[in-house]
């Protein structure tokens, strides 16, 4: 058999795949039947996946062998106005989606300023973007706290049943708190606006399960009450959900959901009050859809905890399962780590977890630049070890030992531990902590290694004198982000970006999918890194 006979038969094979797939399953239109089974390293939201576990195991281009032959394979300057801190969201990806071109890797980030882009990953070309129209203006100026743009990072998934055409859709929050629909490939918005969330509340990444999307508000911003969203895409009537919270959720990842579909959150400093739905510092279990209380965790030294301002809610939660649990792993700038039973993650009196740890980070007790920021991600390597992997601010405490350590980390570092059983309760073992990195983001891992990004950020908020530092006072103090990658067992450096990337970058992060690696910066830039 010759080239081109090889050539149709593996086309006339993929049809009768494609075409015996739709007759199982007769809604799906020829794209969403294409790009559901897309194998290679799909990223469609924070963290990859509902639980936020930070887990590509789809990706299979980069290996540890070929690693350091990464390279910068092309950068683009996007049109996007930074507003405060805030410039890009974390990239989302789709390989092998099907255009009227051809099969096309995809990525989607959306600007501070409403601004929406889908790239080709190949080229680094426009394949379509939109800015978005909104409404409203804001009550204050734009600050690094409230920046008065977008921030919650999009989602991809199914077209909605009233959606005027199907197929994959990006789902987008706008400034102004509405919710934009696109098609992933025409990015024709294929449903009008739909409120969601208050305007300029500061919406955090978006969740999405069984047509249902979630989101998170915090820090008061434009007066918007702090609490969880949901918005339930298969109701006519696009139902919005509210639980308040008393307390804001700003870890950047957002709501993690219960392999059931739960809604998990941490909140921050503020009211502890339960008579009245109040829960700072906490680790709170909702009801998907419409957001009723569950179960609930809070520490016992909560109130220690609120008043230095060490808040949980600088993290997000993360949910895998070990043994016979489904367990949430919890943190904040405190610098120690819970892991909660997802069924009853406070115990009888709800302040007690399964394993809380000692002091792992913030010795000093600072409330800025220091202990756990961002969002933990986990795996289960070929032997069976659960792992997980924190971003660390700061240095490790000095009671804590790691077995493997690259020198000392003033700035930050990756730490990395073992998940095992003791008295028949899980519990953390320190394994290896990373070079020193500042600062480091929330990690993804591929194929036994972790991607991670050193942002290049400055968590210091205020100055020698106890005045809160403006936008360009904390610009003024940032570097520029380096790409690693590490051995996922051991923390070696397999690759770093040395000076290829020239901004920096707050409270995004990466993605990794498709054998690349993409990364967007404050002033815009969005770079992708392969082999």
């Amino acid at each position: 058999m010759n080239l081109i006979q090889r050539s149709v038969a593996c086309v006339l094979s993929f049809l009768v795949l494609v075409v015996h797939m739709t007759a199982q399953q007769p809604t799906r239109s020829l794209t969403d039947t294409v790009t559901a089974f897309s194998p290679r390293g799909t990223w469609t939201r924070f963290g990859g996946d509902p639980q936020r576990t930070g887990w590509n195991k789809a990706e299979v281009d980069l290996t540890p062998s070929n690693i350091k032959n990464l390279k910068l394979q092309w950068s683009v300057q996007l049109d996007n106005q930074p507003k405060g801190l805030q410039g890009l969201t974390v990239p989302i990806a789709r390989p092998s989606s099907l255009t009227q071109q051809g099969f096309k890797d995809l990525i989607a980030v959306a600007g501070a300023s409403d601004k929406v882009f889908v790239i080709d990953a190949e080229t680094g070309k426009m394949f379509w973007q939109k800015t978005l129209s909104i409404e409203g203006n804001p009550t204050g100026a734009d600050s690094w706290l409230c920046h008065n743009g977008i921030n919650a990072t999009p989602v991809l998934g199914p077209a909605p049943p009233d959606a005027s055409s199907g197929g994959q859709a990006l789902f987008v929050v706008a400034s102004d708190g509405k919710l934009h629909t696109f098609g992933w490939v025409s990015g024709e918005e294929i449903l009008p606006p739909i409120p969601f969330v208050p305007a300029l509340g500061k919406a955090w990444s978006l969740n999405l399960l069984n047509n249902v999307l979630y989101t998170t508000t915090s820090q008061g911003c434009n007066s918007v009450k702090s609490g969880v969203w949901s918005l339930d895409l298969s109701d006519p009537s696009h139902k919005v959900s509210f639980f308040p919270t008393g307390a804001g959720i700003w870890g950047r990842a957002g709501p993690a959901m219960t392999a059931d579909g739960r809604i998990v959150v941490e909140t921050g400093d503020g009211t502890y009050d339960v008579e009245k739905n109040m829960y700072a510092d906490s680790v709170l279990v909702l009801s998907p859809k419409d957001l009723k209380m569950m179960d609930y965790y809070t520490p016992e030294n909560r109130a220690w905890v609120t008043r230095k301002d060490l808040d949980m809610g600088s993290f997000g939660p993360t949910v895998f399962p070990f043994r016979d649990w489904e367990l949430i792993a919890a943190s904040g700038k405190e610098g120690v780590i819970y892991l909660l039973d997802a069924k009853s993650p406070g115990g009888a009196n709800q302040s007690t977890p399964l394993y809380r740890s000692s002091l792992f980070a913030n010795e000093e007790v600072n409330f800025a630049g220091k202990g756990f920021w961002g969002a933990f991600s986990t795996w289960q390597d070929g032997s069976g070890t659960r792992w997980l992997y924190a971003p660390a601010w700061g240095p490790p405490a000095s009671t804590v030992k790691f077995p493997v350590q690259y020198g000392s980390t003033p700035h930050g570092s990756v730490m990395a531990f073992k998940v095992e059983l003791q008295n028949k309760t899980p519990i953390l073992i320190p394994a290896w902590n990373s070079t020193d990195m500042a600062l480091p983001t929330p990690s993804i891992i591929a194929n036994e290694m972790v991607f991670v990004l050193s942002d290049g950020d400055d968590g210091t908020q205020v100055n020698p004198n106890a005045v809160l530092l403006n936008v360009n006072a904390r610009k003024a103090r940032t570097s520029h982000a380096v790409l690693y990658v590490l051995d996922a067992a051991t923390g070696r450096v397999l690759f770093n970006s040395g000076d290829i990337i020239k901004g920096f970058s707050h409270f995004s992060g990466l993605t990794v999918s498709g054998g690349k690696v993409f990364i967007g910066t404050y002033d815009g830039t969005v770079y992708a890194f392969g082999l």
